[in-house]
């Protein structure tokens, strides 16, 4: 293959995704790594990029020396912290180019191509991004130790101190609460143990259980989905007043949630043209085109 490849990465708290293209745009392969935030965890965010990019060859038939003529693009969790990407990017990396922006950035580009609009990621962490006239604004994603309302993270979070009330009968029992409490072995301490080692996306593997007691009409799910919605309500809401035309949504747990938002927010999302991973495209085309 004498085409240039592009290389578009995702990079989420959960997982990190890959995508090739040639210069045609034709796709090439696909390949998922583990959790890539960049702030959390540099190293282990250059381990999940390389086992992503490394399926994504392999599906080509391409071997991961090929990633030395590979232009690419990367929108990650954590990427706005300026630290952060100076510590990432103070790794040598293996591509011809290598250009990193946010995930919200790359989710952007994917979703309106640089046009007006928002984007709202909800997987792990929170985000929103996007404006109008070429303005655009960063909405929450700080971090879920203080911000990424309504994300996996938040959520989870406040599951376990939803049911650490519920042991100490603060709140009613409810089989949502049951059902956390029984993961530590109905042990407090337990909990309290596991919260001192545990990272974003430990938190966030407990979301899926919430929504789940949440259809069945749990009081504590409901209350929790609808806490969550509350959140991610008033981040899309500053973005439309921002300016923002339309919203499109993102991230494992955008759909899931999408029911729960008010009726307003709901009429103003859109599909995306493309996604987050052909977003990181567009970016590592636009950087090496920039190359001398």
């Amino acid at each position: 293959m004498s085409d240039l490849l592009f290389l578009g990465l995702d990079g989420g708290g959960t997982k990190c995704r890959a995508r090739l293209r040639d210069g045609r745009g034709i796709l090439l392969g696909e390949g998922t790594g583990g959790p890539s935030n960049i702030r959390l965890d540099p190293d282990l965010a250059w381990t999940s990029m390389r086992e992503a990019c490394r399926e994504a060859l392999a599906q080509a038939g391409l071997a991961e020396s090929d990633l030395a003529r590979v232009h690419a693009g990367m929108g990650a969790a954590g990427a706005g912290q300026t630290s952060a990407v100076e510590r990432f990017l103070s790794r040598p990396h293996p591509f011809a180019s290598f250009s990193i922006d946010t995930d919200a950035h790359t989710a952007w580009l994917g979703a309106f191509g640089g046009g007006d609009g928002a984007i709202l990621i909800v997987g792990t962490g929170s985000c929103g991004y996007g404006g109008a006239a070429g303005q655009c604004h960063y909405v929450g994603g700080w971090g879920y130790e203080i911000s990424d309302e309504g994300s996996g993270a938040a959520i989870g979070r406040e599951a376990l101190r939803r049911a650490i009330w519920a042991h100490d009968g603060r709140a009613p029992s409810t089989p949502l609460s049951q059902a956390i409490l029984a993961e530590f072995g109905n042990e407090p301490e337990a909990t309290v143990d596991w919260v001192g080692k545990a990272r974003s996306s430990d938190y966030a593997r407990f979301a899926p259980l919430v929504l789940q007691h949440a259809e069945r009409r749990d009081p504590l799910g409901i209350d929790l989905v609808s806490w969550a919605a509350h959140g991610l309500a008033g981040i899309a809401a500053r973005l439309l007043d921002l300016g923002a035309p339309a919203l499109c949504l993102f991230g494992g747990l955008g759909e899931p949630l999408r029911p729960w938002l008010p009726p307003p927010i709901q009429k103003a999302i859109v599909p995306p043209a493309a996604d987050a991973l052909d977003g990181a495209i567009i970016l590592g085309r636009a950087a090496s085109e920039r190359r001398p």
